[in-house]
């Protein structure tokens, strides 16, 4: 079994051999955390109290297993909200004991990997991996499980970070990645932003492009939603067009056997079309529903982690700024 609460999604989910989905529930906290424009830790954090045991109860059923079925328990301890942490910890904890389980502690950033393993065809190693979410923007060589030396970070804001801040800017909405999306389908990104490529480094920047945004809207008339959209568009390809391009470079000078993405970021399609149509290396993707939080790669990265013997103690703990690589 899988626990994820690292944000604002209560998650819980039942994976056999860690490949094979047998329930994936996922309760979200968006609608509560719209209203404030952005998430409000001590509002996830009593939100997962209220959900997180039936959530579990659900990925039971769903799963049609018993608590003596299951091998072991794994649970995010970072990095994540603090609050939000304990309360999937002290779950799987109270779990672990009550039924004599191994319990096993996650990165989630290590989790967001392991979707790639229950999503059809298994990676194969070395792996270039690329993790963009709210949080993060890693660029990570894994040459095996557990086995992760990090190549760059963004130095600023995240891709997903900067996706939010973008569609504050524009009026959009929140959560900004998907909002940021639908706005630009379909539409010409006919506004020349910077990219900020960083020569002679694997590492990530996005602040300069999110300020130039902030200027182009000051300075110009953006009551015509066209032009909001346009705008939308202009900032998505900018920020696809970073992310793949210097994970692509990344990948043919390490001579890597594929390119992983994960991520909630991962589910944006203009990005997922980019990899595929300009990659000359293989690229593996989730479907959009497992790069989101969810707990189905938690326990699959459980199960690779178990498989190995790591267990962890009862005093195990949450790491907030738990770190990959």
């Amino acid at each position: 079994m899988g626990i994820e609460t690292s944000c604002d999604e209560t998650a819980a989910a039942v994976v056999e051999d860690g490949a094979d989905i047998l329930s994936n529930v996922v309760s979200s906290q968006v609608d509560i955390h719209k209203r404030y424009g952005g998430i409000v830790p001590e509002v996830a954090s009593r939100q997962h109290l209220i959900t997180a045991l039936p959530v579990v109860e659900s990925a039971m059923a769903e799963a049609k297993t018993t608590w003596r079925d299951l091998e072991a328990i794994a649970v995010t301890i970072g990095p994540g909200l603090a609050g939000s942490l304990l309360v999937g910890v002290n779950l799987a904890k109270a779990i672990a004991v009550a039924y004599s389980l191994p319990l096993i502690g996650i990165n989630h950033m290590e989790g967001h990997i392991y979707a790639n393993w229950i999503s059809g065809d298994k990676p194969v190693f070395p792996c270039l991996c690329l993790i963009v979410s709210g949080g993060h923007s890693d660029m990570v060589l894994m040459s095996g499980h557990g086995q992760f030396e990090k190549l760059g970070r963004t130095r600023d804001d995240a891709a997903g970070e900067a996706f939010d801040k973008a569609a504050r800017i524009l009026d959009l909405g929140y959560p900004g990645g998907p909002a940021i999306e639908k706005a630009a389908r379909d539409k010409e990104a006919s506004f020349l932003l910077p990219r900020a490529w960083l020569k002679g480094s694997d590492d990530f920047s996005f602040s300069g492009l999110k300020t130039a945004l902030l200027h182009l809207v000051r300075d110009n008339d953006f009551s015509d939603s066209s032009k909001v959209a346009e705008a939308a568009a202009s900032f998505q390809q900018a920020v696809v067009d970073v992310l793949a391009t210097k994970t692509i470079r990344a990948a043919e000078r390490l001579g890597v056997e594929q390119i992983l993405l994960s991520g909630g970021v991962a589910a944006n399609k203009a990005l997922r079309d980019c990899f595929i149509s300009n990659s000359t290396v293989p690229v593996l993707i989730p479907p959009p529903g497992l790069c989101t939080d969810n707990a189905a790669m938690v326990a699959a990265c459980g199960y690779y982690r178990h498989q190995s013997g790591a267990v962890d103690g009862y005093d195990m703990d949450v790491i907030p700024s738990l770190s990959l690589g």
